[in-house]
């Protein structure tokens, strides 16, 4: 009696050893950034590990034709890639709070360069109604609109739309920037790299 049981903990061992070898399901655009950003194609993915626990998928959605990897800029400074609205992803696996979000937004904010803490204090507001709290499974979705600003969608959901070009260019550096603090990040989501 103890081989079929032993045979089945073996096949249930195999079974999810392979659904964990699969690659993490695409982040994909609720409707309602798609009616408004228009027609998005992936242009890459990746994901987010902070001492090696999974925080969450991102995938970087661009219009046709645009390719953000030919035109990333190699070096520091402005470091945006690109200039036409694209939408950012991202899928969480942990739960965090909105205020450890905009903590952590402000801060990659200030140290890609952002040294006016009158300025960083008048977009924390925004970024609040911008990023509420975030549990696994949920997704939130920026869509960047260069020179004009940025909304943003929580489980499909507007949240907030910032007209403010410098507060939105400098929270998508977070990811894009040539200085951000996730090089391999950046460079999956530009299709520079592969997962």
């Amino acid at each position: 009696m103890t081989r079929p049981r032993s045979r089945g903990l073996r096949a249930l061992a195999l079974a999810g050893a392979l659904v964990l070898a699969q690659p993490a399901a695409a982040v994909t655009l609720p409707r309602p950034v798609l009616a408004t950003a228009g027609a998005l194609q992936m242009a890459g993915s990746g994901e987010m590990r902070w001492f090696g626990l999974k925080l969450y998928d991102a995938a970087l959605w661009v219009q046709p034709g645009v390719q953000p990897g030919a035109d990333a800029a190699p070096t520091a400074g402005a470091g945006q890639p690109l200039n036409k609205p694209y939408a950012l992803a991202l899928r969480y696996t942990r739960s965090i709070s909105g205020e450890a979000l905009v903590t952590a937004s402000l801060d990659e904010i200030r140290r890609l360069g952002e040294g006016d803490e009158g300025r960083l204090a008048r977009w924390k507001p925004l970024l609040e109604k911008a990023l509420p709290s975030v549990a696994p499974g949920d997704t939130l979705v920026g869509l960047h609109e260069p020179g004009r600003g940025a909304s943003f969608w929580h489980q499909g959901q507007l949240t907030a739309r910032i007209d403010d070009a410098e507060l939105a260019g400098a929270f998508f550096g977070i990811w894009l920037d040539a200085r951000t603090r996730e090089p391999q990040l950046r460079a999956r989501l530009l299709g520079l790299a592969r997962p």
